[in-house]
């Protein structure tokens, strides 16, 4: 396969590339790689008595990973009752009310299977990092994942996608926890973007969050309804649906027609790939450059723009079109 760089686009990238190494976005986390969370699973190596001493040893929470159904959800309490699977060595398979974020508690759904991290935290149990773990869910996000991969590797050397081409599909999960495939999109046009919701550097994500919802707003008041936005995390380890959920409503953007999206890290990272993005973990930093695109009714990129200086006259005319 011949490669799709064009010379103005190969300079582009390799510029990215060197402004990514100098410049990346920092996690707000400050342990060590070696000495971060230790969870306990059914694959653990260590016995749960080996692990509970190991974590104290570290100064750390005990974190246990969980499946479970979900019964029900308070969200004013921030409760979630659960039936989960036995912890090997620890805990009987059992129904126990948990503690959750509010956005958590929001997102959840009577009868649906979900995976998480219990955590034992002063006398309480809490679950973090929730996510549908439904077969059905679960099935289609792998296959999504695979089917961008082999794409990805079908475009050798020409998988950076250049505007007049058309976006990779993908299949993803959105604030909601609800599936998402690029299909969704089609019909309308949107501006899409990618972000994580521990960027600390101010003239990175949160400045490419701000610019978004102020571009939302100016569509708003064009009377324009045929407009979605996106947001993917760079981080989707970290940034479950409740999280990316979480960091919407403590900023007060509006979900009507913008979407934030995670989902497996093989998938995250594919797209990533085809949309130009640069992503780096380095010890407890993520190196990434940035970029917002504009998509058409078909899913063709019409428009670009790299960084988080721009303004909402360089979208709006082309979005009024």
């Amino acid at each position: 396969m011949t490669s799709r760089y064009s010379t103005k686009a190969r300079f582009v990238a390799g510029a990215l590339m060197a402004l990514a190494l100098l410049a990346g976005c920092g996690r707000t986390e400050k342990i060590p790689v070696e000495e971060g969370p230790l969870v306990f699973t059914k694959d653990s190596k260590l016995s749960a008595d080996a692990y509970l001493a190991e974590v104290k040893r570290r100064g750390q929470e005990p974190r246990f990973a969980i499946t479970g159904e979900t019964l029900s959800a308070d969200v004013e309490e921030r409760l979630m009752i659960v039936t989960h699977d036995e912890i090997p060595g620890y805990m009987p398979a059992m129904t126990m009310e948990f503690r959750v974020s509010k956005a958590d508690a929001a997102n959840a759904k009577p009868g649906q299977r979900i995976r998480a991290e219990m955590v034992e935290r002063k006398g309480d149990y809490y679950l973090e990092k929730i996510w549908p773990d439904d077969t059905q869910v679960v099935r289609a996000l792998e296959a999504g994942a695979k089917a961008l991969a082999q794409d990805t590797a079908m475009r050798g050397k020409g998988v950076y996608r250049e505007v007049g081409e058309a976006t990779p599909d993908f299949t993803l999960l959105d604030q909601e926890g609800r599936t998402v495939t690029a299909a969704r999109f089609r019909g309308k046009k949107v501006v899409l973007n990618f972000i994580f919701t521990r960027c600390p550097i101010a003239t990175m994500c949160p400045a490419a969050t701000q610019k978004m919802s102020e571009l939302q707003q100016a569509v708003k008041g064009a009377g324009l309804t045929d407009v979605e936005f996106v947001s993917v995390s760079l981080d989707p380890e970290y940034d479950t649906p409740g999280v990316l959920k979480e960091y919407a409503e403590l900023r007060g953007l509006d979900l009507s027609n913008w979407s934030f999206l995670t989902g497996p890290d093989a998938a995250v990272r594919h797209l990533l790939a085809q949309m130009g993005i640069i992503r780096e973990f380095e010890g407890a930093t993520i190196k990434h450059n940035l970029a917002t695109v504009l998509i058409d009714p078909s899913g063709r990129i019409t428009h670009r723009v790299d960084g988080s200086r721009w303004d909402v006259q360089e979208f709006l005319p082309r979005l009024q079109r």
